[in-house]
């Protein structure tokens, strides 16, 4: 079994939970694709056997989240897992918050919460900071695509749709927006209701992953979750690429799916008229 199932995360689950139950059910290899906080819910890829191989490409689709931000208070983890820390002496208004906007939108540089997987010294950096040890991470460049705020559901929240690229943290959006504000946040509730081509519409819970008779139904076929432009090849060229031979195709570079006949193999590159497989989902 090759593909994809795509599972709306409930809060308090983690996500190796979410793919052992995907691995239990289905009784093949797994693995998931943009890990989710146990606090955060929402769109979570699994891949299943040799379609795992498609995550680094898939990686760097956009993604979309649904965030709430309370500019009352902040935590040392920018979220609910702490405690709060400091409070602030005034929230910003709707106004206020629209015209710092513009400044937290494009390519920037991130610099990731101190309670992150990242590594520091060979340790996680979410580990360190448990300890009390003081955490400086690196910025890292990411690319906010927007930041539209939704509504104000309290006297000191605001709800926001986020649509962003791979590695972007929403904890360090809302520490970066209440510095503009000359004030504190915390992310308090948090969603991902898109990533690339897995989306809400198209995911299932794990309880009626469980539940159902025919979880394959679930199933989505990893060139549907690809937008690059179909390449057929016939059998002769197919057993020249498998040999390794050269493969001269009258194209434009670039990736594309590559078939064999109706077989779907995997991704090609095309460069200077030349065709390899960058990555095979199938066994050959």
């Amino acid at each position: 079994m090759i593909g994809f199932i795509c599972i709306n995360k409930k809060v308090g689950h983690s996500s190796s939970y979410c793919v052992n139950k995907v691995k239990k059910t289905l009784k093949e290899k797994c693995g998931h694709m943009g890990t989710l906080d146990p606090l955060a819910s929402g769109v979570l890829p699994v891949g299943i056997g040799q379609a795992t191989r498609l995550f680094d490409i898939l990686l760097n689709k956009q993604k979309v989240y649904i965030a709430t931000f309370d500019f009352a208070y902040t935590t040392p983890s920018l979220d609910l897992e702490t405690q709060p820390s400091f409070y602030s002496n005034k929230v910003p208004t709707k106004d206020e918050i629209e015209a710092i906007i513009p400044n937290l939108v494009g390519e920037i540089d991130q610099i990731p919460p101190s309670y992150s997987a990242k590594f520091v010294d060979g340790k996680r950096s979410y580990k360190l900071a448990r300890q009390g040890v003081e955490v400086a991470l690196p910025p890292k460049k990411i690319v906010i695509y927007s930041i539209k705020l939704l509504d104000q559901i309290s006297s000191t929240s605001y709800r926001f749709e986020i649509t962003c690229g791979g590695g972007t943290y929403i904890r360090s959006i809302v520490r970066d927006m209440a510095n503009l504000l000359n004030c504190y946040g915390v992310m308090t509730k948090l969603e991902r209701v898109k990533s690339g081509a897995f989306t809400i519409e198209n995911s299932v819970t794990i309880d009626e992953l469980l539940t159902c008779k025919n979880p394959e139904k679930y199933l989505i076929k990893p060139q549907d979750v690809l937008d690059y432009d179909d390449l057929i090849l016939d059998e002769t060229t197919a057993r020249k690429l498998l040999d390794g031979l050269t493969v001269n195709l009258e194209k434009l570079d670039g990736l594309y799916k590559v078939y064999n006949g109706e077989t779907f193999w995997g991704v090609g590159e095309i460069n200077q008229g030349i065709l390899k497989m960058k990555v095979y989902v199938r066994d050959l």
